[in-house]
């Protein structure tokens, strides 16, 4: 069995995604690579709910569709673990690493974006993705090819669907590194509705970023991602 991973998403498709990744959710359960705490629909899948700040573990059985549906759109857990979405027609031609379906960022912010993905690959191994979608308009789970998700990669989708707009699926590998509870904060920081509602979808994620890039360039100790930058 492949280790479980946790992540603070509310994004459904995520816990598809891979085996080895962890699922976070702010507000609502989502689907998860191989979650642990908020997970996609890998093997034993756990969500964490940033709203009632407590783990809860997800049927494994229901864990792939509740993912998509829940992180992709605004249904009942019943309703999304009945439907998936998957959409491989929205993916780019070529590979990206932003996926921008939503239309939330500009040329210049997605090149910035993905020039600064490009960087910390290289500087540290780590795979940060980002998709940006209004569910249902999402790729779906096609991603996980497309990007090649595995114990390496952060997932991170952009989806205001459930209030919070910070979902992420986090790799095994990244999960041993990274405090948990950074997840949850950073959620709480930059995802919250009042935040993105007033400095704009664009600004959540561009902040979410850069703060994901420096906690992982952070020598791994007690206090590494103590702060969210």
């Amino acid at each position: 069995m492949m280790p479980h991973s946790h992540y603070l998403l509310h994004t459904p498709f995520l816990s598809s995604l891979s085996p080895s990744l962890t699922t976070h959710t702010p507000s609502l359960p989502l689907p998860r690579l191989q979650p642990k705490t908020l997970s996609y629909h890998l093997p034993s899948p756990t969500t964490f709910n940033s709203t009632t700040s407590h783990f809860k573990p997800l049927h494994f059985a229901l864990s792939g569709a509740l993912s998509l549906g829940v992180l992709f759109g605004g249904i009942g857990v019943a309703e999304a673990a009945k439907v998936g979405v998957n959409k491989p027609e929205l993916l780019p031609k070529e590979f990206r690493t932003v996926i921008d379906v939503a239309g939330f960022l500009s040329d210049g912010q997605e090149k910035r974006l993905a020039a600064e993905i490009d960087a910390l690959e290289a500087d540290t191994g780590f795979k940060l993705r980002v998709l940006a979608q209004n569910y249902p308009d999402t790729p779906g789970l096609a991603v996980k090819d497309f990007w090649r998700v595995d114990d390496r990669t952060v997932v991170f989708v952009a989806d205001p669907t459930f209030g919070n707009i910070l979902n992420f699926n986090v790799g095994a590998s990244v999960d041993l590194d990274i405090p948990r509870s950074f997840w949850s904060r950073l959620a709480g920081k930059y995802g919250n509705i009042f935040y993105w509602k007033e400095k704009g979808e664009d600004a959540s994620i561009e902040a979410a970023v850069m703060a994901i890039s420096n906690c992982l360039r952070e020598p791994v100790g007690p206090n590494n991602c103590s702060e969210v930058n």
